[in-house]
């Protein structure tokens, strides 16, 4: 296998390779990473996931982009300590699933990218006695998971913002109770006004000296951990000898997860449609209805709270995917084949209307609890089955994924089905425990100077 290079989908910066791309975040063109060619798996490979753990796939997917930088014996027990958490697959009715990405140390999908980056950015320093600043903006989930993920480590800085009035108090309290090398800033703004800063801080020459970098799915290193778990659901309910395809739906906010999906479709993953669900937030859907691309500015506060962006960063990579260009903006250079796009996805935008209505249907009619983010999905799903009958097949597989664990949205589940939600292991004992976090103005010039004062 020959190397894999990363290029900008601005197409201006200069080729890199993986360690690269991982540890700088964003091209020094403001562009995000992608790499040249996209490795595939043959049918036999695939077919012999059902046979594999967890981590054990998470192992041929991660080698077949980091043959060439790491050893082996050294990524299988990066991918083992990564990953020693289940992967549920709930069956809801047929064979219609929900896949819980929420079983992880801070009980959301994000722990899937941060665990093996932050293993990966920690290899990577180690062997080059660096020190790095991760910078990075969350709606909900991300921050703790990268806070978690990054807790603790001596030569990594870790720098959170969010937007105050837009997380859960599980939320904060996941990131701000932790403390250590860990800063957490509160925005007095929208999750976009916070991912515009960190965009900005990368750009900003004065900070140079800062070693920033990210942990957003604006970095690579988040991506390609995330197109495991696609294969793995279709290792444990497809068969490629019979040349089944799937259903995923995927709840979209900053279109990472999504973005991981379709790495691991042009890998061979044999697919029928990705359904693509967002909220209140329809920039994408009116994208594919239109052909317009035309951010929310300021993004809607929608109950999906980790799904309210206005211009999602990874709409970027999937235009680049095919054969567009977009630039940081959201102002697209280059149209992408939609009819391609088309062909491997069904857009449609849910409201928090719907949302609960679907939280509430879901558990009363089949006895599965989901969040709102994956009642999003789940809405989606319905709509993909009404807009296409004919693949509401009995034995058509589908998945909706389920990105949070439902006890993150408590005061949501009680108003509509009149029950706390169990706490998972990595919740309990928060509400306990002291938080330490920094307030700011929506006011970039205000965060440049803390950051200077305190970092430089």
């Amino acid at each position: 296998m020959s190397q894999t290079l990363y290029y900008s989908t601005n197409l201006t910066a200069d080729k890199v390779s993986f360690k690269d791309a991982l540890l700088k975040g964003l091209a020094p063109d403001g562009g995000l990473y992608m790499p040249e060619s996209i490795p595939a798996f043959t049918k036999e490979e695939i077919k012999s996931f059902s046979r594999k753990e967890y981590y054990e796939i998470a192992f041929d997917v991660a080698r077949k982009y980091l043959h060439d930088v790491i050893e082996d014996e050294e990524l299988m027990a990066l991918v083992k300590d990564a990953y020693n958490y289940d992967v549920p697959l709930e069956k809801v009715y047929e064979k219609k699933y929900i896949m819980h990405l929420d079983q992880g140390p801070t009980a959301s999908f994000k722990d899937f990218a941060a665990r093996m980056m932050g293993r990966l950015m920690q290899y990577f320093l180690n062997k080059e006695n660096r020190n790095l600043l991760i910078l990075t903006a969350t709606s909900g989930d991300t921050g703790s998971a990268i806070a978690n993920a990054f807790y603790g480590l001596d030569n990594i800085k870790v720098i959170v913002l969010f937007p105050e009035k837009e997380v859960t108090d599980r939320q904060r309290k996941q990131m701000t109770t932790l403390q250590k090398n860990v800063q957490i800033i509160s925005i007095d703004g929208k999750f976009d006004d916070c991912q515009a800063f960190v965009k900005t801080a990368f750009n900003d020459r004065d900070l140079i000296s800062l070693n920033l970098s990210s942990a957003n799915s604006i970095n690579i290193g988040r991506l390609i951990p995330q197109s495991i778990y696609y294969m793995y659901a279709y290792s444990r309910l497809c068969s490629v000898s019979k040349g089944e395809k799937i259903i995923f739906s995927v709840p979209s906010g900053n279109f990472g997860d999504l973005m991981g999906g379709l790495i691991a479709h042009k890998m061979g993953l044999p697919l029928r449609k990705f359904v693509v669900a967002t909220n209140k937030n329809d920039e994408v859907p009116e994208y594919f209805k239109s052909g317009n691309y035309k951010t929310i500015v300021p993004s809607l506060n929608c109950i999906s709270s980790a799904m309210n962006v206005g211009h999602p960063s990874n709409m970027a990579r999937i235009v680049a995917l095919y054969g567009g260009v977009m630039n940081e903006k959201g102002e697209v250079v280059k149209q992408p084949d939609m009819n391609a796009m088309k062909q491997d996805m069904f857009t449609v935008s849910i409201d928090d209307k719907e949302t609960l209505a679907t939280l509430k249907m879901v558990y009363e009619r089949h006895g599965a609890l989901l969040e709102p983010h994956g009642a999003v999905g789940w809405a989606g799903l319905r709509h993909y089955f009404k807009f296409t009958p004919e693949e509401h097949d009995t034995e058509q597989v589908a998945v909706s994924l389920e990105t949070a664990h439902p006890a993150k949205f408590p005061k949501e589940i009680k108003n509509i089905l009149g029950f706390d939600p169990e706490l998972p292991i990595s919740l309990k004992g928060l509400e306990e425990k002291a938080e330490q976090f920094v307030k700011l103005e929506n006011n970039y010039e205000i965060f440049r100077q803390y950051l200077k004062d305190n970092y430089q």
